[in-house]
């Protein structure tokens, strides 16, 4: 009966609404009509949207629309979900430091990294663990207007219902290490016989630096990248940022 009643399309009134009892002009009818089915729709896709977000706040992801079309060309390495507690602090600092340093500092929107992309005149490269982690679970890889609009509003009520530990849990358990490699339990078994809380501070640095490119990178070798995200993940267990997703006895 309660969903029956949300989702049922409006009803058109053309009763008197305008001072004096004047009706609505006929010109305007059709417009009106519109506008009304647009707010009803609108309105139910953000609450379909929102129960998606709760739903998996709760329940692990068993699979996204990535996995799936990637299963069309790949075999997809057996997935195993890996609890943010299974997993070492150093591979979730070196996630943070390679794809989103400021992850405890905002609400979904890194807007300093979003201001410096824009007075440098770049197109990217301030994308956040939260926004990735929408588009990842939610929606497809493929750019575009509608998945980018879409992603926008799952971002922040991400933000709202997820803790950011849960935020990195699932972003690390969806995040592609390579063609057929979802899921850290997945990348740290194939790429070094090991479980994902017994990785080391290299091996954490060398997965994440595969991320932006899973397909071209390979974690098998040091470079300046996994390097640089080594030092990073160092510097965010220093001075703090990493206080939202990791507890007092994680090292």
């Amino acid at each position: 009966m309660i969903l029956r009643m949300l989702f049922r399309p409006p009803a058109i009134d053309d009763a008197p609404t305008a001072k004096g009892g004047a009706r609505v002009s006929r010109r305007w009818r059709p417009l009106r009509r519109v506008l009304i089915w647009l707010r009803w729709f609108a309105l139910r896709c953000l609450l379909l949207m929102a129960a998606l977000v709760l739903f998996y706040a709760l329940i692990n992801p068993p699979t996204t629309w990535t996995i799936v079309k990637e299963s069309r060309d790949h075999q997809i390495a057996p997935r195993d979900w890996a609890d943010i507690e299974d997993i070492a602090p150093v591979m979730l600092r070196s996630a943070v430091a390679a794809e989103d340093a400021n992850f405890c500092l905002h609400w979904g929107f890194d807007m300093t990294e979003i201001r410096n992309v824009i007075r440098s005149g770049g197109s990217g490269g301030a994308s956040t663990i939260t926004q990735q982690t929408a588009k990842n679970v939610y929606l497809w890889q493929t750019r575009s207007w509608p998945r980018k609009a879409l992603e926008t509003v799952f971002t922040p009520m991400i933000e709202a219902f997820w803790s950011k530990r849960r935020i990195l849990e699932v972003y690390l358990n969806v995040a592609e290490f390579g063609p057929g490699v979802f899921g850290i339990t997945a990348a740290a078994r194939e790429y070094y016989g090991t479980t994902p809380d017994r990785l080391t501070r290299v091996q954490a640095a060398r997965l994440a630096a595969v991320l932006p490119a899973p397909k071209s990178r390979s974690p098998h070798q040091a470079s300046r990248r996994s390097r640089a995200i080594a030092d990073g993940a160092a510097t965010i267990a220093r001075d703090g940022r990493a206080e939202c997703f990791q507890t007092g006895g994680d090292s």
